[in-house]
């Protein structure tokens, strides 16, 4: 169970996170990128982030590209966020969208085939 501070620095950090990437890493390679979600340890040590990308052929290319951002997106983060620690990074793909994609895909096949047979 999250608490109210918890819930506070998650959103915190998602807004943060979100603006660094938007004003400090714009760059070609990663595209359109969203942050979805943070979920941050009891003690706000650690913070996972979860990311979604507009283009799914980039998803592991943007996924190396900010492995080899954290420091310097910690870094920003730590001047942006008034906390006693600034949390550790792991960055993650939110795969969720293709889940919900891969659902929606199953129901259109269920009604085509539904029509299907009405038809028949």
């Amino acid at each position: 169970m999250s608490s109210h501070r918890t819930d506070k620095v998650e959103r915190l950090l998602k807004e943060e996170i979100s603006l660094i990437f938007l004003q400090k890493l714009q760059e070609p390679e990663i595209g359109f990128l969203t942050i979805t979600q943070v979920k941050v340890s009891p003690d706000l040590k650690q913070a996972k982030v979860y990311f979604s990308v507009l283009e799914k052929e980039k998803r592991e290319l943007v996924l190396d590209k900010i492995q080899n951002k954290i420091k310097f997106i910690r870094s920003e983060l730590a001047h942006r966020i008034n906390l006693k620690f600034t949390p550790e990074l792991k960055f993650f793909l939110d795969d969720r969208l293709d889940y919900v994609e891969r659902i929606e895909d199953l129901i259109d096949k269920i009604h085509r085939e539904d029509d299907h047979k009405s038809n028949n």
